[in-house]
Order: structure tokens, then sequence, then C-alpha cells
């Protein structure tokens, strides 16, 4: 399993946490997805590494900026 965490922006609520779920659930491998309006921190588990611009076009495709968290 590997995991990745990125930053979000744009994220108020829970409608926008499940928009970037639903997104980024799409990404083959993907097998657990944590994401924090709050924090606006996306933490992905995957069965193998995932090419970040798949999540970051995912997170955009939600309508909402995401950053790979340093």
């Amino acid at each position: 399993m590997t995991t990745s965490e990125y930053q979000v922006t744009g994220m108020t609520c829970g409608h926008c946490e499940m928009s970037v779920r639903e997104e980024v659930s799409q990404i083959p491998g993907v097998e657990h997805i944590d994401v924090s309006a709050e924090t606006g921190k996306l933490v992905v588990t995957s069965s193998a590494p995932l090419d970040d611009a798949d999540v970051l076009n995912a997170v955009d495709e939600a309508g909402y900026e995401a950053a790979r968290a340093s």
C-alpha cells in the first residue's frame, strides 16, 4: 500500500468532500480516501504508487485545486 497526501483549496463543506472523493475514487488502484474540508487535506491510499497528475486532475474535475503536500 502507498499513501499520498495533498493539500486541496476551495473546499468548504461535506458536499465538497464528497465531490473530491467521487472523482479520486475513479483512479485505478485507489483503495481508501480521507478528505477534510476543514483542514484541506486529501490522503489517498492505493495498491500501487499513483501518478500525482491523475490525482490533481481528479481534484480539478471536482472543481478544486490541489498540490502535493510536502
